[in-house]
Order: structure tokens, then sequence, then C-alpha cells
């Protein structure tokens, strides 16, 4: 058994992680400067240079500072790069989410890095290099800053606010399905925001949403970094049946390795 992560410097990791996110969220930013070019995987999904130059960054940082934690990553994945083994705590990243959001020339698309222990995010950071913020969460502590010049400032614990009574709902603007509008028209007085990416995630932590269904297909590292800074302000993230969103899931019957079921999260738990 691997030593639990409350032995590890959380405070330390954590700041490793935002600048290894700032440094991607940088290169991310350069590409689309110079103008993307995308193709297709073998799943038909869009990838781009920024992708990969972006990924290679993160996967060097975690190789230099955390070679013994096991990196579950987006397009080490596509590659059929994967570790043979997890063990008890593994990292979760998505160097670019919200890819076709990027590829449209929108601003909702992110940099994700997480720390699973056990099947649970304990640690996450979600860098919106377009929006020049960044929000992170582990342990007790959830919060929000903006990102001037590649530092870190003005730093602001979440959630900064709740509702009024009217349930704000925030869904995906690139993965509408039927189940997703049904679910919409179900819930009374709610009014509804389209967001790409993990941002869906941020938007509950940080107390401007209710409610985010997914009733379409998503990745374990679309998710974790977002969920974890979720639990941490006070939400949570549940499958349809109410049991807690597990990460880490392999040789599903019938679905691929880490890919996720059906889910709503909430801003409150």
């Amino acid at each position: 058994m691997t030593t639990p992560a409350t032995q590890i410097d959380m405070i330390d990791m954590l700041s490793r992680l935002q600048e290894m996110a700032v440094a991607a969220g940088a290169m991310i930013m350069a590409v689309r400067q110079k103008g993307v070019q995308t193709r297709l995987k073998s799943d038909q999904s869009p990838v781009t240079e920024a992708d990969e130059l972006a990924e290679a960054i993160i996967l060097a940082k975690l190789a230099e500072h955390y070679a013994a934690i096991p990196v579950v990553a987006e397009e080490a994945v596509a590659a059929g790069i994967i570790p043979a083994a997890l063990g008890d705590r593994f990292f979760l990243v998505d160097a670019l989410d919200g890819t076709k959001e990027f590829v449209s020339g929108r601003e909702d698309f992110t940099v994700n890095i997480a720390l699973i222990e056990y099947g649970i995010p304990i640690l996450g950071v979600v860098y919106a290099p377009a929006h020049n913020l960044i929000y992170s969460g582990a342990g007790t502590i959830a919060q929000k800053a903006t990102v001037m010049a590649g530092k870190i400032n003005d730093q602001t614990l979440l959630p900064m606010s709740r509702g009024d009574g009217t349930t704000r709902v925030v869904a995906s603007r690139s993965h509408m399905t039927p189940e997703t509008q049904s679910y919409l028209a179900s819930i009374p007085n709610c009014q509804t925001v389209n967001v790409g990416s993990s941002l869906k995630f941020c938007l509950l932590a940080e107390g401007k949403a209710d409610i985010y269904p997914r009733f379409g297909r998503t990745m374990e590292w679309d998710t974790a970094a977002g969920d974890a800074i979720l639990r941490v302000a006070g939400g949570s993230t549940e499958n349809l049946d109410g049991t807690p969103l597990a990460y880490g899931k392999r040789n599903q019957k019938n679905d691929s390795d880490f890919a996720n079921p059906h889910f709503i999260a909430k801003a409150f738990a």
C-alpha cells in the first residue's frame, strides 16, 4: 500500500501542479496565436498540436517531481501508453479539455490535472488560459485566482456565493443530448447556462450554478480535476443511482477503460 496523500505535502503538490497547468496553458495560447491545425483520432474526436505539446510539458514535470505516481493522460492513452497498474494513487491529465471549443475559436477550454486516491479525486487544478483564471482544490481549501504574466494572484476561497432560489443548470455547449434536454425540461424555474470544458464544475464550485447533469460520454480525465475542486468546495458528483462517481475504472463490461457513466454534479453534497 502506498503512503496516504495526507502524508504528502499537499500544499507543495498543489503549487507544482498549478505551475504545470500555467506552463501548459501558455503553450496552448502560443499555438492558438500561430494557427490551429486539427486532425481526428481513431475515435473521431479532434486533436491538435496544442493538446500534444501541452501534455508533454505536464508529463515531463510529473516525471521530474512525482516519478513514483502513475499518470493516465488523454493523448498518451490514445497512443496506447497506459500504466500497467494504477496502485492506490495516480494522476489524471487532460492537457486541453474542450478541444472543440478551442478549435472553434471560443474561450472555454482548460488544462486539467487531478490526483486520485483510492478512486476519489482529492486534488485538482483547472486552468482556463483564455480567461486568465485558475481553480484549485485540495484538503479543505478550494480557490479561484487570476493569472497574469504567468503568476497566480488574488486567490479567493470557494464557494463565493450561493443561489437565490432559482435552479441554475450548467450544460455542455458542444454535447447537448436529448436526455439532457429532457432533464432540463423536468426542472421548474430553471435557468440554463451553456459552458464548455471542465469550467462547468468550476461554476458549481464557485456558487454560480447549482446542477450539472451529464447524459453523454465523458472520460475520467475530462472530469477528475473539476470534480476534485467541486468536492472540496462542498459539492458532489454522483452516478444516476446516487453513488459517488469513482475513478480508475478498468475492464468495464460495457465500456472502455476510464469511461464515465452518466452523472449529476451538484453544488451541494
